[in-house]
């Protein structure tokens, strides 16, 4: 959600009974106003909190003019100073996939995983256990990618692409009709499309090139991973994520206010499969 409309964005999307504190949106308002200005970002966007079980991880994610180039992420424990996070690489990826369990609210806690490795000594070859420490701050730097990749959403026409390639706000944008707004197919993922490439000619040649270049969420495997509701009279339309529990989109037809929040333990719905 943008941090210039936070206040409206934060009531926009209180339908799922997670909300912040006056003071924690105080903090928020001022703070993020401050990093948009130190670190010289087009758009900051309050990506959520993640629970921890001795102190909440409240994320921030600075958006450059090319919409689609990869976000800055900055996190914070008391909304007020924030800490710029290193970008997620595939190695860090594998490394915290075996950590499991909560978060604890510490980026210097470090986690302990036993590992078998081969030891060659001569001929023979041993395996022995080697404990490998993972600090929290990477598990947080992964998970927050993994999110994005997966469940960051956007509706269609937010964005157009320019014949040049750079992809920018539209302006025009004024908001999904109702009938649209009910459908899976009018909402994309937010980052660069996987699936797109994988498309037929014919299928592209149905497609406008100025708003359909990102993945929409219609082909999301698993199938039903998402929960479509209109809340407020028709008035607003909630999407949340079956696979990420805690993903909230909200969008107000016809109007310019969308967004997402995550606010959850930062754990994957792995069981959703067989819950289908």
């Amino acid at each position: 959600m943008d941090a210039e409309s936070l206040l409206l964005s934060l009531e926009l999307a209180s339908g799922s009974g997670q909300g912040l504190s006056p003071d924690r949106r105080a903090s928020l308002l001022t703070s993020l106003m401050l990093v948009k200005r130190d670190y010289r970002f087009d758009r900051v966007l309050f990506w959520g909190r993640i629970l921890g079980l001795v102190a909440d991880y409240y994320i921030a994610q600075g958006v450059s003019e090319d919409q689609l180039a990869p976000r800055k992420t900055l996190y914070s424990l008391n909304c007020m100073e924030w800490s710029l996070l290193p970008p997620a690489t595939e190695e860090m990826e594998t490394q915290t996939s075996v950590v499991k369990g909560r978060f604890m609210g510490d980026p210097s806690h470090e986690y302990e995983h036993t590992e078998l490795q081969k030891v060659n000594e001569g001929e023979k070859v041993f395996e022995e256990e080697v404990v490998v420490q993972i600090k929290e701050e990477k598990r947080l730097v992964s998970v927050i990618d993994q999110i994005d990749k997966a469940v960051a959403v956007i509706p269609r026409g937010a964005l157009f692409k320019t014949p040049f390639g750079p992809i920018n706000v539209n302006r025009t944008f004024e908001g999904l009709s109702l009938s649209e707004a009910k459908k899976l197919s009018s909402y994309f993922h937010f980052r660069e499309p996987v699936e797109l490439k994988n498309k037929t000619l014919l299928e592209k040649a149905e497609l406008d090139p100025s708003l359909d270049f990102m993945d929409s969420l219609e082909h999301d495997i698993p199938k039903g991973s998402w929960s479509v509701q209109m809340e407020r009279g028709n008035a607003l339309v909630v999407l949340r994520s079956l696979l990420w529990p805690g993903l909230t989109f909200y969008h107000a037809p016809r109007t310019k206010n969308y967004g997402y929040v995550y606010v959850g333990t930062g754990e994957k719905n792995l069981d959703l499969p067989f819950m289908l």
